[in-house]
């Protein structure tokens, strides 16, 4: 079993001090007390539980010998844990960090200050493609340029060819925001390609993909056999994102219709189908509530995936008046989710499955996906 020295001080990792059998023994007491009426399923483990994380952001900052760092904020505080090998994060992540910061002493690049509001680097965000191994490199700057840009890509990329794509992204707003709205393509395409279940899905620097690709193949897998689709089925993928799940279902059914807020990660979605050739699918930027209220008993079966605060009353309240035979749920966090659920079960909806993924391996977090069937459908 791996040990992390910043670990207390970090406090990501809440089971980082316990054996993976111990950390999936937790997580399946706690999906078991939270849904006592119910036969949980085992939680689905991950065969190597290291070094999962694909989605990694880091925060520049100086040392005591006035060198340049990158890591983590320290919990509740604003201190920067240097953190270039992290256990949970992809080694190849781990390196680039390492390697931004020796550039950046070479090049006498300063780390951006909030407080004063002065220097250069601010944060760094790494997506690294579970299928090619190619790197997406974003550097989040709080100046109007990037010193020496120019030598700075060809340094970087003299050490790690497997960086794919470097974008520069702008951000100095006094802002938790880790990106800002303005971005430019320093390298390459400004995106990289992963494979998902079979489906291509272009990854840009704003683009929502799971951290744990491994994890996440088997999460939607799972909720997709869950739904037991039929050729004739109209399906609705409400929270589509970039339409993971929606293309993932598709070649079982009739028809998808994703919806979906963010009207980037929609353009997302479109062009995901279009690179997958897929054409049974629809997607529209819209509020899901308003959306559903137009569609109203045209589909059979939903998959809702919300963010950790999960859904509204309203959202719910429209989904059950649409009358879908089955609901699929996924979600980050069960306590809101089973909330979410007991609302659903005062409509007439029941639990007919529980299965949780362990997509967070070392924390406290689980994914969990239930299946929700209408009495007398």
């Amino acid at each position: 079993m791996k040990k992390c020295p910043i670990m207390k001080q970090c406090g990501a990792c809440t089971y980082g001090n316990l054996h993976y059998s111990e950390q999936i023994e937790k997580k399946q007491e706690f999906v078991q007390k939270l849904f006592s009426r119910n036969k949980v399923q085992p939680v689905v483990q991950m065969e190597n539980p290291y070094n999962y994380r694909h989605k990694i952001y880091a925060t520049f900052a100086k040392d005591k010998n006035k060198k340049v760092i990158a890591g983590t904020y320290a919990e509740r505080s604003h201190f920067v844990l240097k953190n270039t090998d992290c256990f949970i994060q992809h080694q190849q992540a781990n390196d680039i960090i390492q390697s931004v910061c020796d550039i950046a002493n070479q090049m006498h690049i300063e780390p951006y200050e909030e407080d004063r509001r002065k220097g250069v680097l601010r944060h760094l965000y790494i997506r690294v493609s579970h299928s090619t191994k190619d790197v997406l490199l974003v550097i989040v700057i709080g100046s109007k340029q990037l010193p020496g840009s120019k030598e700075f890509v060809k340094k970087i990329l003299e050490k790690h060819p497997c960086i794919k794509t470097i974008v520069l992204n702008f951000n100095d707003r006094n802002t938790s925001m880790v990106l800002g709205d303005r971005e430019k393509v320093l390298y390459g395409k400004g995106y990289i390609t992963d494979n998902l279940c079979g489906f291509d899905f272009h990854i840009s620097p704003k683009s929502f993909f799971q951290v744990n690709p491994i994890q996440t193949e088997k999460l939607y897998t799972i909720a997709v056999e869950c739904a037991g689709l039929k050729k004739t089925d109209v399906v609705l993928d409400a929270y589509c994102g970039i339409g993971t799940i929606s293309l993932i279902a598709s070649p079982y059914v009739k028809q998808v219709y994703g919806v979906e807020i963010n009207k980037q990660a929609v353009m997302d979605a479109i062009g995901n189908a279009k690179l997958n050739h897929v054409d049974n699918v629809r997607f529209e930027c819209n509020d899901a509530e308003k959306y559903m209220e137009k569609m109203r008993g045209q589909f059979d079966v939903a998959f809702i995936d919300p963010p950790r605060s999960g859904s509204t009353y309203k959202f719910l309240n429209t989904l059950a008046h649409a009358n879908p035979k089955k609901i699929v749920y996924v979600s980050c966090n069960p306590v809101t989710q089973k909330r979410d659920i007991d609302i659903l079960y005062k409509k007439g909806y029941r639990i007919r499955k529980i299965i949780p993924v362990d997509q967070f391996p070392f924390t406290e977090h689980v994914e969990t996906i239930v299946l929700l069937q209408k009495l007398n459908s």
